[in-house]
């Protein structure tokens, strides 16, 4: 494994980052509690070192299952990744959007980190995780209702305190991170980047590289897309909520695997999946720091681990990029 820091911290984390959403269940059609943990243990045993979860995430029960299993590994030897700002036990706010928990049961999300709210976060996650501290403290998303210097100085007290070690935040633009940036030195900032997604090129990532900020890519096989296993006429299970998102419609399933079927000479020449060879591509990308990647289950967890091994030259990545140039995926 190879593990960078982030942004000016002395903070690393390893650069395939075990992305604990799935583990959850919620949104993901639901989940085995003990192939979540145990593919935690496997990616731990390769050198994946950093998880990332959050309160939402099943409502607690990925930071649950994210305590439970780091129980087995020394916890210096661990970074815990989690996040604060959607509140589904409260109303205070902006309603992002509704939703079912894991039973059934109906539940409004709302985006909320008054000062208050985000000192109450903390201490539930550290208990659900069972630690005393947090390594990387994330907005999970910009709140609207509450100024961010009211919720960074609410970060910054937690920090003084030790109960968390560096604070981050995600899916914040650029002038959101300068205005943070006036309370709180930040990380990284967290967002959306992959091969068929890659609207961060353009403003956030030449500010963070500039900045000397982290980005940290979330779903950066996009959801499953970029492993070349999906089909046209794909079914997702019920509470999926890959069904009604742009890039699982049967043509860019089409357009996606058409592309990748260019690219899957590299993959084969190196022994590798293309899922492999896409996160390698993902976290060669200037200015992106880490992937983070979800495994449901141990063998999917030593696969994500195994893209690390992945070497690409100059030209193999100019390759690449002139392939996905031509993709266009519509909306």
């Amino acid at each position: 494994m190879e593990y960078r820091k982030l942004g000016r911290t002395d903070l690393e984390v390893s650069v395939i980052t075990f992305g604990a959403w799935a583990a959850g269940g919620w949104m993901w059609g639901g989940n085995d509690d003990n192939d979540a943990i145990g593919a935690m243990h496997a990616a731990y045993d390769l050198g994946i070192t950093s998880i990332d979860t959050a309160p939402i995430y099943g409502q607690g029960k990925s930071e649950e299952l994210v305590g439970q299993a780091i129980k087995d590994f020394p916890r210096d030897k661990v970074q815990i990744l989690t996040k604060y700002g959607m509140r589904w036990d409260d109303n205070k706010g902006q309603l992002a959007f509704k939703s079912k928990d894991n039973s059934g049961k109906p539940i409004d999300i709302y985006k909320y980190a008054g000062r208050d709210s985000v000192i109450m976060e903390c201490e539930n996650s550290l208990k659900r995780l069972g630690t005393d501290y947090i390594d990387l403290y994330q907005i999970h998303w910009p709140d609207v209702t509450t100024p961010i210097d009211e919720t960074m100085e609410a970060v910054l007290m937690l920090k003084e305190q030790g109960k968390i070690r560096e604070a981050g935040v995600c899916n914040y633009d650029a002038q959101q991170m300068q205005e943070a940036e006036k309370t709180i030195s930040l990380a990284s900032n967290q967002v959306p980047f992959s091969m068929v997604n890659r609207g961060i090129q353009n403003e956030l990532i030449p500010h963070c590289i500039e900045h000397n900020k982290s980005i940290l890519a979330y779903s950066p096989l996009e959801r499953g897309l970029l492993t070349g296993k999906m089909k046209p006429g794909q079914e997702f299970g019920e509470g999926d909520h890959r069904a009604g998102v742009k890039y699982f419609k049967d043509e860019n399933i089409k357009r996606t695997n058409d592309f990748l079927q260019k690219i899957k000479h590299i993959a084969d020449d190196k022994n590798a999946t293309l899922g492999q060879l896409v996160l390698r591509w993902t976290v060669e990308h200037p200015g992106i720091t880490i992937a983070l990647v979800g495994a449901r289950n141990a063998d999917q967890a030593k696969q994500n681990a195994k893209a690390i091994e992945v070497k690409l030259t100059a030209e193999e990545i100019d390759f690449i990029n002139q392939q996905l140039d031509q993709l266009q995926i519509i909306d």
